[in-house]
């Protein structure tokens, strides 16, 4: 599943119109069925009731494709464009008004490396591991 969602998200990503595509029909392409089947199918072959595959699908699904669409929308799409607006961001709104934003971006995005793609995984694993825990427990 993981592999599954990593490569759905870099697909979304390398291929950006996609979204817009997907956006605009009202029903599913035979390559999206088939995408969906898939998933279903691992859920079930891994134990999943048919009531906790159609929770995870829609779990899955709705974080990876609002992830790509988020991260679409920003106005960044290196680390030095990244660097670039949250020092922007330092500069044109007070810290005291926003001290949590300052922190978050002083401590964790300012840093060397970062790169806002990188959140995905960390979610989708946040994801994944509360799924396992829930697929056990059914």
């Amino acid at each position: 599943m993981r592999e599954r969602a990593i490569s759905m998200r870099t697909v979304m990503t390398r291929h950006s119109w996609a979204i817009g595509l997907m956006e605009s029909r009202r029903t599913p392409g035979p390559a999206t069925l088939r995408h969906h089947d898939a998933v279903i199918g691992c859920l079930r072959d891994a134990g999943f009731t048919i009531q906790l595959a159609a929770h995870a699908f829609s779990t899955l699904d709705s974080y990876i494709y609002g992830f790509a669409l988020q991260e679409r929308s920003l106005a960044f799409g290196t680390p030095e464009e990244t660097s670039e607006l949250a020092k922007a961001f330092l500069l044109q709104f007070p810290t005291k008004d926003y001290p949590h934003l300052a922190e978050l971006t002083i401590q964790h995005v300012l840093k060397p490396g970062y790169d806002y793609g990188d959140e995905f995984e960390f979610g989708l694993d946040l994801i994944l591991d509360g799924l396992e825990r829930t697929r056990g427990t059914t």
